[in-house]
């Protein structure tokens, strides 16, 4: 074997595993660890901490209204919960309509920090066993909040994390589908993360934290729910996962600004992984590397460097080898890139279209060059930006 085909199939093998292989170890590692009697505890509903709901608000005046009557229907008792919204950097009056709502706390500077600088300006004014952080932008479903405490009767959990969901009705358009189904898949990974070890990577949208292992971020983190959640990891303690409690929006209006949300994630990957260096060879829980590089860390880097790399490999194999494996091999690709540019045309007519798939993984992949491009110039604000949303 020459030193291009080995690369050619080291890319090849890094792909497949890095976005089906990785999920088949995991199920099979699951499945083996509970065969043989090691599960975690189960939730505990009677368990029912005292909880703070800290919601940062940025420009949402039009939705806020909503946001608050939906935190006031939540089922937890009202003597162990508090609703604090955190509208800093608000210049439509976000603040003002909230303090009009009885049985919400409102708390509102004028300086726009971002949303780390406002998480942590928010963990100082609470004093309840768990801290609550949801986006402004979706809505809990009743019973979310009861959900998350459960999980906390088991001393060594110190966060837990929702599942975001995206409204079927905003699953009509390649946007729409593209983002409904990644989140269906990442929903997946991340049940299975828990009952191995501990997901690696908490839905921003909804999670819960033991507010004595909050650690303050840095004001320029970008990924503040991934970040915190694996800082506490590396504390000793588990990040476990609840399907059951979810907070439910609308997709991205369009691919543009799904594509915006991406590369602004991607930024925040290569920026987290430079300060979680410890998480790649955590020898006190050797699963939670395995997790964090097998699931975060390979998407985020050596990946979609590979899947660019397999184009010319390909081209070249096929030109000096004449194998017919390497000419199936390129035609497949040929396909699959054909099959992003007809999701391409279907998003620019506005249509939609069973090509969202490659399309959307495409996206995806391009979108961690152009953040790695904006972390290495430092040019990502960690300000957050009110998303366009379907």
């Amino acid at each position: 074997m020459t030193s291009m085909e080995l690369l050619f199939w080291i890319c090849l093998l890094l792909a497949f595993y890095t976005y089906l292989g990785y999920g088949l170890v995991l199920v099979v590692l699951v499945k083996l660890k509970e065969l043989l009697g090691f599960r975690y505890p189960a939730p505990d509903p009677a368990y029912l901490p005292s909880v703070t709901l800290v919601i940062p608000a940025f420009n949402e005046a039009d939705f806020i209204a909503t946001k608050a009557q939906n935190c006031l229907e939540l089922d937890y008792p009202r003597d162990k919960f508090r609703i604090l919204f955190i509208t800093d950097g608000s210049s439509d009056g976000t603040d003002k309509v909230l303090e009009d709502i009885a049985g919400v706390e409102v708390t509102h500077s004028p300086e726009r920090g971002g949303k780390s600088a406002a998480e942590n300006r928010a963990i100082s004014l609470v004093n309840s066993d768990i801290v609550v952080f949801c986006d402004a932008n979706t809505l809990l479903n009743k019973e979310a909040i009861r959900r998350l405490a459960a999980h906390f009767a088991d001393p060594k959990v110190g966060a837990v994390s929702g599942e975001k969901r995206i409204f079927k009705e905003a699953q009509q358009d390649v946007a729409g589908a593209g983002e409904g189904l990644y989140w269906k898949y990442e929903s997946t990974l991340k049940r299975f993360d828990a009952r191995l070890y501990s997901i690696v990577g908490a839905a921003g949208e909804l999670i819960a934290f033991r507010t004595r292992l909050f650690e303050p971020l840095e004001h320029d983190t970008i990924l503040d729910d991934f970040v915190q959640s694996m800082r506490i990891c590396l504390q000793g303690y588990r990040v476990t996962y609840e399907p059951e409690a979810y907070a439910m929006e609308t997709a991205s209006a369009s691919v543009s600004e799904e594509l915006k949300r991406k590369v602004r994630i991607a930024a925040g990957g290569w920026q987290s992984m430079s300060r979680l260096l410890p998480a790649l060879f955590y020898l006190r829980q050797p699963l939670l590397s395995f997790a964090y590089i097998s699931h975060r860390v390979l998407r985020w880097s050596i990946t979609p460097l590979a899947l660019l790399l397999l184009i010319p490999l390909n081209i070249w194999l096929v030109v000096s080898s004449y194998e017919v494996l390497y000419g199936v091999l390129l035609a497949g690709q040929i396909l699959f890139y054909l099959g992003v540019f007809l999701g391409y045309k279907a998003e620019l007519a506005g249509r939609k279209s069973k090509f969202f798939v490659p399309y959307y993984f495409f996206i995806m992949n391009y979108a961690v060059f152009a953040g790695f491009f904006r972390w290495l110039k430092g040019s990502q604000s960690a300000k957050w930006e009110r998303a366009k949303r379907g």
